[in-house]
């Protein structure tokens, strides 16, 4: 059942990436550049998630091989990992920004767990990408996982610092998250799993997105999944808990792509993405995620200018 699922939604993605591709490059993206080694006619279409840092994510990728003469296009908010991973290992794309602990549950099918080590869960995860004609680039310093948060007043009324503290009052308190959270391991099962809690209430919202923000902040839901480099935390002096039993992995942002895709081009197109990577920090991630969630200016946009101020880009894609 689950594998009919898989491809009935990969096979929508097909059509979705088919129409993209005839309405997503302008003449401002890069397909007339300067082609990679043995290239031929071949795009690399970069995908992202559907949330703005997994989308800016895709453009800072395609930007920096842009800048190598790389023949790139963009296809963002194409759908969760459940939708987007199967169509990176069937082709449809050639590269997604992913996350080493949550890229490592989804394709090891939970057989194999990440840790809070970075190079443990990385190397891991190449291992098991390995296996379905995937290939991994370096790891950034840079990291996004989930965070379990709640608002200054939630965290005061129920001295809430922990998320073990939570079990005492979780029954009466409305869980707000991505509508995935009830099948991921490290949100809804491993809360239950790790640290017992069962709470009154899931709404399903979206990924650390702006409806779980307004649904905290109205008093909608009680808790949210949002995701650490998210400048609303700060921003609106949001509390989060301390992971006091490890319940999140590591996290760091890393470059997947197909074998094929890999060898096609050769091995500049792997250093240039290692290259991208060396320069990522958290600090960095968080500071280009405000621009793009508090301030409202567009991925491509935010993208560019980063890489040309670390000399990594020359031009962007626009807004293709």
């Amino acid at each position: 059942m689950l594998e009919r699922h898989a491809l009935t939604r990969t096979a929508c993605l097909a059509l979705a990436v088919t129409c993209a591709a005839c309405t997503t490059a302008s003449s401002r993206a890069p397909l007339a550049a300067g082609r990679g080694p043995d290239s031929g006619r071949a795009v690399i279409t970069v995908g992202s998630f559907n949330f703005p840092e997994s989308v800016l994510l895709a453009y800072l990728y395609a930007d920096a091989l842009a800048a190598k003469g790389y023949p790139v296009r963009v296809l963002p908010d194409l759908g969760t990992r459940e939708l987007v991973d199967p169509a990176l290992m069937a082709g449809l794309v050639q590269l997604v920004p992913e996350y080493t602990g949550s890229a490592l549950e989804f394709v090891s099918l939970g057989r194999v767990h990440a840790t809070a080590s970075g190079a443990a869960t990385a190397g891991a995860l190449a291992r098991s990408m390995a296996g379905r004609g995937l290939v991994t680039g370096r790891p950034a310093a840079a990291q996004d996982g989930n965070a379990i948060v709640v608002t200054a007043g939630t965290a005061a009324r129920y001295r809430l610092r922990t998320i073990s503290d939570l079990a005492r009052v979780a029954g009466r308190l409305t869980f707000g998250g991505p509508p995935e959270c009830p099948e991921r391991l490290y949100c809804l099962p491993g809360l239950r799993l790790i640290y017992g809690l069962r709470f009154r209430e899931f709404v399903p919202l979206d990924a650390g997105g702006p409806l779980t923000r307004q649904a905290l902040a109205a008093g909608d839901i009680s808790v949210a999944l949002l995701f650490t480099t998210d400048p609303a935390i700060q921003a609106q002096h949001l509390v989060v808990l301390a992971d006091d039993r490890g319940l999140q992995p590591a996290e760091n942002v890393v470059p997947v792509l197909r074998r094929a895709t890999a060898a096609r081009f050769g091995p500049g197109l792997v250093a240039a993405l290692n290259t991208l990577s060396a320069a990522l920090s958290s600090a960095a991630l968080a500071a280009l995620d405000a621009q793009v969630e508090l301030d409202g200016r567009a991925p491509p946009a935010v993208a560019e200018r980063w890489l040309r101020a670390q000399r990594l880009a020359r031009s962007g894609l626009g807004t293709s």
